[in-house]
Formats: C-alpha cells, structure tokens, sequence
C-alpha cells in the first residue's frame, strides 16, 4: 500500500452543489471544473439574477487561479414573492368612465371585477426584491465556492500521492541505471576484444584503451542521472509550495523526458535501453495527472 503524501496540489476537476431554500425562494447551485490553461468562468442565471454575475466573476477569481468553471443557478421565488397588486387609481380612472357611460345610457351592463383586472395596468406583478435575493445568494455561493475548493484540494491530493509514488519510482530506476553502468562498459569492452580476437588481427591495446576512454565518455549518463535526481527533487518541492503549481510542473515534466531521451540514445545495452523506456512510461504517466493540477 503506498504512503500517502504529506504534499498537496488543487486539481482542477472537481465537483460541487449547494442547495436551499428561505423566505424568499428556493435555490441550487452546481459548479463544474475541468482543466484549462488560464481561469475560463461561464455563468447560466435566471434573466432576473444576471446582475449578480460581476460579483460572482470577482469571488470566483479571488478562489480560483486556473480551470474552467461552469456555474448554474436554479432559483425559484415564493409564491409570496410573486404576488401581484391593484393600480387603484387605473381601477378608480375605470369606474368614473363607466359612470360616466351608466349616466347617458342607462342599459349599459357594469364593469365586473374580472374585466376590471383584466384591463392593462389593473394588476401589476410585485418585483422581485433583488437585493435581499442577492445578499442571500451571494452567501450561498461563496459556501459552494468552498466545497469546489474542498473537491479540487481532495482530488489533488489524490494526484499528488500518484506523483509521488512515479518519483519514488524513476529515483529508484535512476539509482538502478547508476549502478549498472560500470558493469555495462566492462561488458561492452569485453565484448569488443572478443570481437577483435575473432577477427585475428593486431591490436594496439594503448589505441584500444583510448578508444575505450572515449566510447565512455560519448555514452557517460552521469550527468543526465543527476539532472534526473535534481528534477525530481524539484519537483517535490514544487508540490510542497502553497500555490498554484501546474505550470511549473508541467515544465518539470518535459525536462525530466528530455533527460530520459538523453539517455535512451546513449544506451549501449538493453538493460539502460529498458531502463529509459520505463523512466519514459514513469514521467508520461506523471504528465497525465500534472495536466488537472491548478
């Protein structure tokens, strides 16, 4: 079972829905994040509510730093918020022109109280109160704002133990690859002056020598074993900074493969062959999951 990590990156791809309901309605958010380059907001409110979206956009910001993040809002008012009330005066207006009518012709039928509110005008809706709606909703939001931020924290966590567990790996293969080395060139010259008794010729053995030097030098890994070691280093560093770290590790990431490339084509035995394909699998795998960190 692997430890867990005490690091922690955000993941970009997260969850979160609150709901309720008060005096003035009833209410649902939901927040979808998914990875992106940059912080992509995209908002669906109900026409009345759109007016909230600049400061739904500004707390959204002061949250988040990367990601795409949909918000939608279902709301519905109480009935006693949606109430309507009677323009006496259009009513008042009314009934002094059928009085008006009832005096010059007396077989005039009266206005009844369902033509009356049926008149434009009559019945007015009740506006909403959209400053005590918001006050609310705002309150709402920052609480479902926070279970996102509690999702994307959990699920990097998650990713930041897969992370972990791949640098433990490519340090492990890495310190493997060290220590095969000066057994793969003594092989490799073995081999060579088998070869070259094969072959009966004379060889000079100080330009056999030199020439063992130099093949050494042209396939010497140690440098790239140690940028190896030094960017995973960096990369646990990178996870144990309380900021948004994506972008640096991404970058990490492709140093680490230029390093396993490196020593792919400087193989000279199938073991340091194997040895870089399987660093190669290690850092894409970690490349997947560095692709959701904030």
């Amino acid at each position: 079972m692997t430890k867990k990590s005490n690091l922690t990156a955000n993941s970009m791809t997260a969850f979160a829905r609150v709901q309720g309901d008060n005096s003035l309605g009833t209410y649902a958010w939901e927040l979808r994040s998914v990875n992106h380059r940059y912080l992509e907001t995209q908002f669906k409110l109900p026409d009345k509510l759109k007016v909230l979206e600049p400061a739904l956009r500004e707390r959204m910001r002061n949250a988040l730093a990367r990601g795409k993040v949909e918000c939608n809002l279902y709301f519905k008012a109480n009935e006693s918020e949606q109430g309507f009330i009677v323009n006496e005066e259009k009513v008042t207006a009314l009934l002094a022109a059928a009085q008006q009518l009832n005096e010059k012709k007396s077989d005039i039928a009266p206005l009844s109280t369902y033509e009356l509110l049926q008149w434009p005008g009559v019945l007015q809706s009740v506006e909403l109160n959209i400053d005590a709606v918001a006050e609310s909703l705002l309150e709402s939001f920052d609480d479902a704002l926070l279970k996102l931020a509690e999702a994307r924290n959990a699920e990097g966590q998650r990713m930041t133990d897969v992370i972990c567990e791949k640098l433990d790996q490519v340090d492990s293969l890495t310190n493997q690859v060290k220590l095969n080395m000066p057994q793969i060139l003594a092989e490799h010259q073995k081999r060579l002056e088998e070869r070259l008794a094969q072959l009966s010729v004379d060889v000079d053995h100080d330009r056999l020598a030199q020439e063992i030097v130099m093949l050494a030098q042209k396939v010497d890994v140690a440098e790239e074993l140690d940028r190896l070691v030094a960017h995973t280093a960096e990369v646990r560093d990178t996870l144990a900074k309380d900021e948004p770290c994506g972008r640096r590790l991404d970058f990490l990431m492709q140093e680490l493969n230029r390093e396993a490339n490196t020593l792919g084509s400087k193989s000279i035995a199938t073991d340091s062959s194997q040895g870089a394909i399987n660093l190669k699998v290690l850092i894409e795998q970690m490349r997947e999951q560095v692709q959701n960190i904030e």
